[in-house]
């Protein structure tokens, strides 16, 4: 009888995410032409997170808020499991934040156009060092902005629920604009929504804001370090929540 659940509960998450998405974007694009840095954005995009979470019956918790001052930019890093973890970000971080999204959301009509109007910055993995520079660049603008930026190191969703090693790009953004690091740990959001998989689960999502790694003073000498310092507390937070880390065994999903 679960499966019946969950067909159930995967089109209703699909609908609401979609009139949301709909609702919300052409909102964000007239906010935007005449305010891009109103407050009223994040608050759009907040409820869209939330009602994606509400529609898939999916609870959040978040621990350590107060290792986050409102007042200071951040680069987040996080693990990465599931679509929901965009949802979850924007409603763990109290602080306007924007994402590295991958190039293909960027071709759906008018959510590309809203996500470029607040600054969500395209990636396209294969994309040669001309690129990267121009992502750089954009990252910049958006912290002489006072925005934070959320990056997921680990590059993409694994299959199988096991978190997978940093990448340094986060880390040279972070020592390059002198920002401080944020290590979020993100656990159940694999088992409400598993990548590559059809059906959407609900369930409950737990977020862990560790304390800020400052990077003042670094250079990008220091950039294997520093990634490997945050690595250690998001995997040592992930294993104290039961999930896994590859190379160490199976998934627990």
């Amino acid at each position: 009888m679960r499966w019946i659940l969950d067909f159930f509960r995967t089109i209703f998450t699909w609908a609401v995410g979609v009139a949301a998405t709909v609702v919300a974007a052409p909102l964000v694009l007239i906010i935007a032409a005449f305010r891009p840095m109103s407050p009223s954005i994040d608050g759009i995009i907040r409820t869209w997170s939330r009602l994606w979470l509400l529609a898939s019956g999916t609870r959040l918790t978040v621990e350590g808020e107060q290792n986050l001052d409102p007042d200071r930019s951040y680069v987040v890093v996080a693990n990465h499991l599931s679509t929901l973890d965009i949802m979850t970000c924007f409603l763990t971080i109290p602080v306007p934040i924007r994402f590295l999204a991958k190039k293909e959301l960027f071709q759906i009509p008018v959510f590309a156009q809203a996500m470029r109007a607040v600054g969500i910055i395209e990636v396209d993995r294969s994309a040669r060092s001309a690129v990267h520079a121009k992502v750089n660049e954009q990252a910049e603008q958006l912290i002489a902005a006072k925005r934070s930026l959320i990056i997921f190191p680990e590059g993409t969703r694994p299959r199988d629920g096991a978190m997978r090693p940093f990448k340094k790009g986060a880390f040279t953004m972070a020592i390059s604009g002198q920002l401080p690091i944020i290590p979020l740990t993100i656990h159940g959001s694999y088992e409400a929504f598993p990548p590559g998989r059809e059906w959407i689960h609900g369930g409950h999502i737990t977020a862990y804001i560790d304390p800020p790694i400052e990077t003042a003073g670094l250079s990008q000498a220091d950039t294997g370090k520093l990634r490997d310092q945050a690595y250690e507390i998001v995997s040592r937070r992930v294993r104290a929540f039961g999930g896994t880390i590859a190379g160490e065994g199976g998934s627990d999903g």
